[in-house]
């Protein structure tokens, strides 16, 4: 069923996408059929006028880290460039909904860091006075308040990390990943850009150092821009075009439990213990921490990290000791060594670069759609990601955000 550009959303709520074969050519490639790809997508539409164009899944959509995520959106960062970008995404996360016209579960129901020492106390309090230099929702809250607004967390000082306050953010909270996802590709779709599946890029033509098409499991499709939204195999699939990208790609692994009543009313995070905690919607607790240091694109983990993240959430919820785990799960994620992303130009013109957004990536999926989309149609930076061109790795002009990574989320 093919739709024309610019067609109003289709009344039946059941229409999500077509499954096309492509086209010889595009006007814009988008490798990558997850939660930036398909944002990419919608904006380049939607916003910039570029509806000629396709994006290559190998898979199906939304099935790789847009799957694998736990869903947390926030933007309260330390940096004013790593805050511009989120807060840019949080906005539009704000509305997504409506513009969408597609359920996406959008709960702001707050972000709390818990603070266990005196450095992590200077150090939150610090990114918090940054916040709000930004204009960012963001305030300090004593263990009182920590206890009013989670009432199951912990903050006995007789415990091996106390709980001596934390950073809250209301605006902050979570999304249906899944959800998500397919609200982009339907809007995508009915603004004339073909979603293309089990479609993997095997190869790219460079004409005098500038991109001509892309080889992929389903035959050559030219293409006038292609622009590189693969998360976890960014460096992989850079490599294909000659690209060496400063880039370690790790498991990250999560963790659900069984269905439980409504108990945790919000998201609390914790790097001293190393776990974060949520409630999804239909019940089950969500519960992720650290990545595996090893380096690999397998989509399972080591058993210690389970092991230890439990531990960790038994800490801070006492009350959950007797929950069941249901299942765990991984994805992959790509880290750059200043733990900030890679978007942007690179040495082949008309290819662009999305990449690096290690644990970051779902909640900035929005803002860094329009703004990729930006890049892509004016072949120039948007402002909220000029900070994080590939050149920073040679000018030494990091965005050093290893503090607000530490724990995934």
């Amino acid at each position: 069923m093919s739709r024309a550009p610019g067609a109003d959303l289709p009344e039946d709520p059941d229409f999500l996408w077509d499954n096309p074969d492509p086209k010889p050519a595009y006007d814009v490639v988008i490798v990558g059929g997850g939660g930036h790809g398909l944002a990419t997508a919608y904006y380049l539409a939607k916003v910039q006028g570029i509806t000629n164009v396709a994006v290559l899944e190998k898979g199906w959509l939304g099935g790789g880290n847009m799957a694998r995520n736990t869903t947390i959106i926030r933007s309260n960062y330390l940096w004013d460039e790593s805050s511009g970008i989120y807060e840019h995404s949080l906005k539009l996360w704000e509305g997504l909904e409506d513009e969408l016209d597609y359920p996406i579960l959008f709960s702001q129901r707050g972000v709390l860091n818990l603070a266990h020492g005196l450095q992590d106390v200077r150090d939150s309090v610090r990114r918090v006075n940054a916040n709000r230099l930004n204009g960012i929702d963001a305030e300090w809250v004593d263990p009182g308040q920590v206890k009013e607004l989670c009432p199951i967390v912990n903050t006995s000082p007789d415990v091996r990390y106390p709980v001596l306050g934390g950073t809250y953010q209301p605006r902050a909270g979570i999304a249906k990943h899944d959800y998500v996802a397919w609200g982009f590709a339907r809007a995508a779709t009915v603004l004339g850009v073909d979603l293309i599946q089990n479609c993997e890029v095997t190869g790219f033509e460079i004409v005098r150092g500038r991109i001509a098409g892309v080889e992929t499991s389903r035959g050559r499709i030219a293409a006038g821009r292609v622009a590189l939204c693969a998360a976890g195999h960014s460096s992989v699939v850079g490599a294909l075009a000659g690209l060496e990208l400063p880039l370690a790609s790790h498991p990250l692994q999560a963790l659900v439990s069984e269905l439980l009543e409504p108990v945790h009313p919000t998201v609390v995070m914790s790097n001293a213990v190393h776990v974060y905690v949520s409630q999804a919607h239909k019940g089950e607790l969500v519960m992720g921490a650290g990545v595996d240091s090893y380096q690999g694109y397998g989509r399972r983990g080591s058993f210690h990290i389970i092991e230890d993240q439990m531990a960790a959430a038994l800490e801070l919820f006492p009350i959950f000791a007797r929950a069941h785990l249901l299942r765990t799960w991984a994805g992959i994620v790509d880290v750059t060594p200043d733990a900030s992303p890679i978007v942007g130009l690179t040495p082949v013109q008309g290819l662009y670069l999305n990449c690096g957004w290690g644990t970051g990536g779902f909640k900035a999926t929005p803002g860094l759609g329009d703004c990729f989309a930006h890049t892509i149609a004016k072949d120039k930076p948007h402002p909220h990601v000029e900070p994080f061109t590939l050149e920073r790795f040679v000018t030494g002009a990091l965005v050093d955000e290893h503090g607000a990574a530490a724990v995934a989320h």
